[in-house]
């Protein structure tokens, strides 16, 4: 896409329908969720399918993984859709959630300039990628904003036994749309998940040079918060969106999500 939202701003999705009473069109509850799953388009798709059948509205805040711990734990959203199992595992232990679920999954892949100066392409797994990228001081762009894909490129670079610093490693802060578009600009590798690669329009010359390695494997979750540590939560409105996201229905709903004619995010609750 050419354009993306701006990060952390709160978007208004999933409209009542019109047969929805006034009172219930009222109810609404805050999601912390990931740039990823906005960026793809995935909440387009599947808030208006559980809004219609629920009549509670979901207001988006998409954000960097991490950020989206902090809005949780100061209470500042009702649910939390991530991509940080250990991270939302934490949330349990500590006491800010109840439970956490995998609801879906798809992968990372390298993106770099379709030339590969790096040799990127010739690569056995993510680490060796990493490690001719820094060798060859090709241009990476990070998103650098302790997101749950930031977390999982810095896991790469101590894999491959590399400290990122330098001219060539440009971290930007941005969301996971902004950072490929200024990839793009700079005929940068990026690391990226797949569904927002695949919604991307503003490519340029930019290309998938490595994917495949089960280390590139992304999980999300959805994380029920627990309202003693936030008494004001609304936990039971919250509650009908966790378990609908785990239900036959919300899987099938993640599952049907397309773009390009290929399946974005695969579902996987349990």
């Amino acid at each position: 896409m050419k354009y993306f939202r701006p990060v952390a701003a709160i978007l208004l999705l999933g409209f009542a329908t019109a047969g929805t009473p006034l009172h219930a069109r009222d109810q609404h509850i805050v999601l912390a969720s990931t740039t990823s799953t906005d960026n793809s388009g995935l909440f387009g798709h599947i808030i208006p399918i559980f809004t219609g059948k629920t009549g509670i509205e979901v207001r988006v805040v998409a954000v960097g993984t991490g950020q989206a711990f902090a809005i949780a734990r100061a209470g500042d959203a009702d649910a939390l859709l991530v991509h940080d199992a250990a991270g939302e595992r934490t949330m349990v232990s500590e006491g800010y959630a109840l439970e956490r679920r995998d609801v879906m999954y798809n992968d990372f892949v390298i993106i770099g300039p379709s030339s590969d100066p790096a040799g990127v392409k010739s690569a056995g797994s993510a680490a060796e990628a990493f490690a001719l990228i820094a060798a060859n001081d090709g241009v990476f762009a990070s998103r650098g904003d302790d997101s749950g894909t930031h977390r999982a490129e810095l896991g790469l670079w101590e894999k491959a036994g590399v400290t990122p610093h330098g001219s060539w490693y440009r971290e930007l802060g941005s969301g996971m749309g902004a950072t490929l578009n200024t990839a793009a600009a700079m005929n940068a590798y990026v690391f990226a998940d797949r569904a927002t690669w695949i919604s991307f329009d503003n490519r340029q010359e930019l290309a998938i040079v490595f994917e495949g390695d089960p280390v590139l494997f992304n999980q999300y979750g959805s994380v029920l918060l627990n309202p003693e540590r936030n008494p004001h939560l609304k936990q039971a409105l919250a509650k009908q969106w966790h378990e609908w996201l785990l239900s036959e229905e919300g899987q099938a709903a993640i599952a049907d999500f397309e773009r390009r004619g290929q399946q974005l995010f695969f579902a996987n609750a349990k």
